[in-house]
């Protein structure tokens, strides 16, 4: 992984994969990704008390921890994902972030929820690098 030591990066975040931009938000920026363990991507949830969920949490938590020590060092973080509810894995990493990892969560500037399916990654930069020029309007 890329040095990200006190750096803004973005990342956007989804059930399946996770991509970290490290190198900048510039146009052609590539993003490094992590992608979630195979049983982790459930679409669904289901509250039966005869099926054991236990499995899934453990993987869900994998992908969760491979996500924070990838971050961890990072300045700024900017998330992005979708999804409203339990659906919302940019939620659950928000949630894992602060209850294991409260030095990183307090990292993340922000959390914009936009429809990451429908986008392309120049798509998801533009909205990274409009939020950063906002960002920076706003702080100085």
């Amino acid at each position: 992984m890329t040095d990200i030591a006190g750096k803004f990066i973005v990342l956007t975040v989804t059930h399946n994969e996770t991509r970290i931009w490290a190198t900048g938000i510039e146009k052609g920026t590539k993003p490094e990704k992590i992608h979630a363990p195979e049983k982790a991507d459930r679409r669904h949830f289901r509250l039966d008390p005869n099926i054991k969920g236990s499995g899934e949490q453990h993987e869900a938590g994998i992908y969760l921890e491979k996500i924070a020590q990838a971050i961890n060092g990072a300045g700024e973080i900017l998330l992005i994902g979708h999804g409203h509810g339990k659906a919302s894995e940019m939620m659950h990493l928000i949630q894992y972030l602060e209850r294991k990892h409260p030095l990183i969560a307090a990292r993340v500037v922000d959390s914009i929820d936009t429809n990451l399916d429908a986008m392309s990654e120049p798509e998801i930069l533009a909205i990274a690098r409009k939020w950063f020029e906002e960002y920076r309007h706003f702080a100085d």
